[in-house]
């Protein structure tokens, strides 16, 4: 069993008022929350690595439920996203061991979610931005819902660590106009359209 020692947690909340053009009627909240974890396989190479996903599901719910702490609840939560950065001693791949943990504790936290998790993974050092990218959670296609936020820690991830990040929206992008499904539309059955 690997040993994912988790050193810390970090919480980014953003309410959005105004972004050009009429002052809106509802503001928009993003966050996000971010481990830094020990990576068990840096400086290795180790054929198998799906098996160890099993143990960051309990940091994957638990990263959910802060998540939805700082949404202020799962009310209209429409939004999620996640990322994965390793350190220098630390590969891709490993990255995508946050495939599953990540998004499915999104997934079962928040009900009836359809559409996959978006997703970034990047190799990177201390101070090193991740852009996670978000998606509307029950229909890929609804552009109004195409968004990144970024997330840095300054300290991490060190060489042998995974940084992990899970991140919800409430809203689309203000003023977004850009065509394509709107949230009215959607039928959520294949989480698609």
């Amino acid at each position: 069993m690997p040993d994912f020692a988790l050193r810390k947690t970090m919480t980014f909340i953003e309410d959005i008022v105004h972004d050009g053009g009429p002052i809106p009627s509802d503001q928009r909240r993003r966050a996000a929350v971010a481990a830094l974890v020990a990576n068990p396989f840096a400086g290795t190479y180790a054929e198998d690595l799906q098996s160890a996903m099993d143990d960051l599901k309990p940091l994957g719910l638990m990263m959910t439920d802060a998540l939805i702490k700082a949404m202020g609840g799962i009310n209209g939560i429409d939004g999620y996203g996640k990322a994965a950065m390793c350190g220098e001693r630390g590969e891709l791949e490993h990255t995508a061991l946050w495939h599953v943990p990540g998004g499915y504790a999104m997934r079962q936290r928040l009900g009836e979610a359809k559409a996959i998790v978006p997703s970034a993974m990047k190799q990177g050092g201390p101070g090193s931005t991740l852009d996670v990218p978000l998606g509307h959670i029950n229909a890929a296609y609804v552009r109004s819902h195409f968004d990144a936020m970024e997330v840095s820690l300054p300290d991490g991830p060190r060489a042998d660590e995974l940084l992990l990040v899970l991140a919800m929206s409430r809203g689309g992008r203000i003023h977004a106009r850009m065509g394509g499904l709107s949230v009215t539309e959607v039928k959520g059955e294949d989480g698609l359209r």
